[in-house]
């Protein structure tokens, strides 16, 4: 009975292997032929403009985002092929799929070679005899990248035959982290740091690589990104459950435009950070992001699905769901910004700016300058705590902050039973008092922090980068840039250069076992290659 049970959970779990590398391929295949659809339409429209030529701005935008199409679409694809590989070595029955790839351009003449030739075997692995001749030689061409300098690594694997047993053996290739790709791991770190860190679009990187001599076209860089972004999933996850396993998160989100038929929609990046550094935690601190198409509640409710802890936050009604005292496993506390509060009351006080406005400008509000002065005390406390321990600044907070806060409170209530309802004032007033206990609760924990700056900063980056790659190509290309957005932050929040930790984790990712995967954390990184994080 046990046999036959056995034997039939086994053909299940093969059954279910099979039609799960059967999905696999043909997701992979439709995602190939979406890649190819978009390539040959892209294709299309250059050649029109050549026979017709520019015959309108509108056209220029078309080829723009034609080009930012087959982008997203030959990074979805390579995912979708990497995903039916790992899901075919799961079961002998099903072949892996093997995408159609466009015929590679060959590399200039006078590029820099380096050749690389392995040890040859003084022995026989198969006898022990030293009986060998050469057979000849396989050569495996890597395109690596110097800073300002190109290299063409070219790797040569000589074959020998046994004299005594007739067996030929040969060094193994070298590791690509592109399946039967050229590109080395520097460059590859290139490609998606530039892209993601330093916000510079996949076509401005192909015109730059051509102005350099080297061919690199706008659908092999997509595949990169395609490649890059699976490869560093597993980290993310990583990375993900360190940062939710947190006492206390920063988050907040900003607006991110996604391409969609031919418009484009407001899309959100959704950040939350785990930085334990103000109250002397231990932990490295970490960010990760989501990507979603609106600005729901129902987003962060899921991400914080199994977050118990402070949120540190705005006063965004889509967070309520997380406060309520019914919430399973846990309430989340809310510790909202004095940051967001006083810049409310700042925007009413700020006399440099009224003073540009010349002839037009508004009387300067007196109580919004006094809230303004009043807050500034509260944070000139905070910077002298910095750094201490929990208990430390709870201590200090009670000692001078408490009645400070305990002032400005009776004072707003004064100042609000007096003012009349069309008093701007009144608004940044109101803000503060409904929400009073979550703006308060630094006083009774060392662990909230004043401000929500540190989600703030996190998030300045995709602000100042939406002037230069303009949209998210899709909602696949937000989630693939919610990915990268959370390799480079976490690198930078550990001191770390986030393009040569990204070289040695592709280098060095396919080698380690899962087991040790967490030593290419950035803080583990940074602790066992001191010398390459400097």
């Amino acid at each position: 009975m046990l046999v036959a049970e056995r034997a039939a959970r086994q053909q299940a779990e093969a059954a279910a292997a099979h039609a799960q590398a059967e999905a696999a391929n043909a997701t992979a295949d439709r995602s190939s032929n979406e890649a190819l659809i978009a390539h040959l339409k892209l294709e299309i429209e250059k050649l029109r403009r050549q026979l017709y030529g520019q015959r309108s701005e509108r056209k220029e935008r078309l080829l723009d985002q034609l080009e930012l199409q087959l982008e997203e679409a030959e990074a979805s694809a390579t995912e979708d092929e990497l995903a039916a590989e790992e899901a075919a070595r799961k079961t002998p029955t099903v072949r892996s799929f093997t995408r159609r790839r466009l015929v590679r351009q060959p590399y200039p003449e006078d590029i820099e070679r380096e050749r690389v030739v392995i040890a040859a075997p003084t022995s026989c692995p198969c006898c022990g005899s030293a009986k060998l001749s050469k057979l000849g030689e396989d050569v495996t061409k890597t395109l690596e990248i110097v800073p300002r300098h190109w290299k063409l690594i070219e790797t040569v694997r000589e074959k020998f035959s046994c004299r005594a047993c007739q067996t030929i053996s040969q060094p193994p290739a070298p590791f690509h982290t592109t399946p039967r790709g050229f590109i080395g791991p520097r460059l590859l770190a290139t490609i998606l740091f530039d892209k993601f860190g330093q916000h510079i679009p996949l076509n401005r990187q192909s015109e730059r690589f051509r102005c350099e001599g080297i061919d690199l076209s706008l659908s092999t860089l997509a595949d990169q990104v395609g490649v890059g972004v699976f490869v560093g999933l597993p980290l993310y996850h990583l990375m993900e459950a360190h940062v939710l396993a947190a006492e206390r998160l920063h988050g907040d989100d900003t607006t991110v435009p996604i391409l969609a038929k031919g418009k484009t929609v407001t899309g959100h990046i959704w950040g939350y950070v785990r930085d334990d550094r103000p109250f002397a935690g231990l932990a490295p601190p970490a960010a990760v992001y989501y990507a979603s198409r609106d600005r729901r509640g129902e987003h962060p409710v899921r991400h914080l699905a199994n977050f118990t802890g402070i949120l540190q936050a705005d006063a965004y009604s889509g967070f309520n769901g997380l406060y309520e005292a019914a919430r399973k496993p846990a309430p989340i506390t809310a510790a909202l910004c004095w940051a967001h509060a006083r810049r409310q009351f700042f925007e009413l006080a700020d006399i440099a700016k009224n003073a540009r406005r010349g002839r037009s400008a508004t009387a300067i509000s007196p109580i919004a300058l006094a809230a303004v002065q009043r807050i500034d005390a509260l944070f000139d406390i905070e910077r002298t705590i910095n750094g201490l321990n929990a208990d430390q600044r709870r201590r200090v907070r009670q000692e001078k902050s408490a009645p400070l806060v305990a002032e400005l409170e009776t004072w707003l209530r004064d100042q609000r039973s007096r003012l009349s309802r069309s008093a701007p004032v009144i608004k940044p007033i109101d803000y503060m008092l409904k929400r009073w206990a979550a703006f308060t609760c630094f006083l009774d924990d060392g662990r909230i922090c004043l401000t929500n700056n540190a989600a703030e900063r996190a998030l300045r980056g995709l602000a100042l980068g939406r002037k230069a790659w303009l949209f998210a190509g899709s909602d696949r290309g937000a989630d693939r840039a919610a990915v990268m957005f959370t390799l480079i932050m976490t690198a930078k929040l550990n001191d770390v250069d986030p393009q040569a930790w990204l070289a040695d984790v592709f280098a060095r990712i396919a080698s380690l076992p899962q087991s040790r995967l967490h030593e290419l954390l950035p803080w583990e990184w940074k602790k066992l290659r001191p010398q390459v994080a400097a």
